[in-house]
């Protein structure tokens, strides 16, 4: 047998090892595919939109990073359309289908999974020293809407009305609009604040102030949460049907086209994790 002696050094033989071998690697490399990135799209409600769904988003992708989110908001309706063309995976909605949408979906043969997150409710309060406790809805209404500008004509001090609410483009501005006020335009003397927190700032510091905020806010110092139509702004008065200013938050999805990482979402919103979530947010949890 013929014996081969090689004549490299053996330095060089390492160099060239080490060479082959980094090649070996960056060939391997570039014949990987990157992790598969999967994609949810949640379109529909503000109230949902405006802070809660971005919440749970962020939350949910901590834990399955490879997901990433297409998320817009211009109402239920938009939503549910948009889900009935398969524009997205998710249709986020305030209230529930209405007779149309009904029709669509059976004229499109769709059938929907109908999931209940939770409620969106919101509580009117006043300063703390305002001697009003209760206030009936049409009173709720005729005070926001500018109807009644003065606390005296419910017996309460001589003093005029002050109105804070949300920013006009936030999603509870319109909730409160519909749930509260029958749809009716506000009052034109309001001051707008971007969150609820301001809201009970500003009522803590003003006598003649009134305003709407989340319940976990309700017992800051300075204000006090009044009743409605005799009526608690509660949990429990929420989970009753009892509280008047509340609605369902649900998810939609379309059974036969339901993804199996929408779905993973909806666990999560469901979840025990997801739940303390939306009442960290003022939200109510699905019971």
């Amino acid at each position: 047998m013929k014996t081969v002696l090689s004549l490299e050094p053996p330095a060089l033989k390492r160099r060239h090892l080490w060479r082959n071998l980094r090649l070996f690697l960056l060939l391997a490399l570039a014949g990987c595919s990157p992790g598969k990135t999967e994609k949810i799209s949640i379109l529909g409600s503000n109230t949902i939109g405006e802070e809660l769904a971005p919440r749970l988003a962020t939350e949910f992708h901590k834990e399955h990073p490879a997901v990433v989110f297409d998320l817009e908001f211009k109402g239920t309706s938009y939503g549910m359309g948009a889900l009935m063309v398969e524009q997205c995976d998710i249709a986020a909605a305030s209230r529930e289908l209405t007779s149309t949408e009904r029709e669509l979906a059976r004229d499109r043969s769709i059938q929907f999974n109908d999931y209940v997150i939770g409620s969106y409710s919101v509580a009117v309060i006043v300063n703390a020293n305002n001697p009003m406790k209760n206030l009936t809805r049409d009173q709720v209404r005729d005070i926001f809407s500018g109807t009644v500008q003065n606390w005296k004509e419910f017996g309460g001090p001589d003093e005029a009305i002050h109105l804070y609410i949300r920013d006009p483009i936030s999603g509870t501005h319109l909730g409160f609009q519909e749930l509260a006020m029958d749809k009716k335009p506000y009052a034109d003397h309001f001051k707008s604040l971007t969150n609820y927190a301001a809201i009970v700032d500003a009522v803590a510091k003003d006598t003649a102030g009134i305003g709407y905020v989340s319940f976990n806010l309700t017992g800051k110092p300075g204000i006090k949460a009044i009743t409605v139509g005799g009526v608690e702004p509660t949990a429990t008065a929420v989970g009753k049907g009892q509280y008047p200013y509340a609605r369902v938050l649900r998810l939609y999805t379309i059974k036969t086209k339901e993804t199996p990482v929408a779905r993973e979402f909806v666990n999560f919103v469901l979840s025990a994790h997801g739940q303390q979530i939306m009442n960290e947010m003022g939200f109510i949890a699905h019971p």
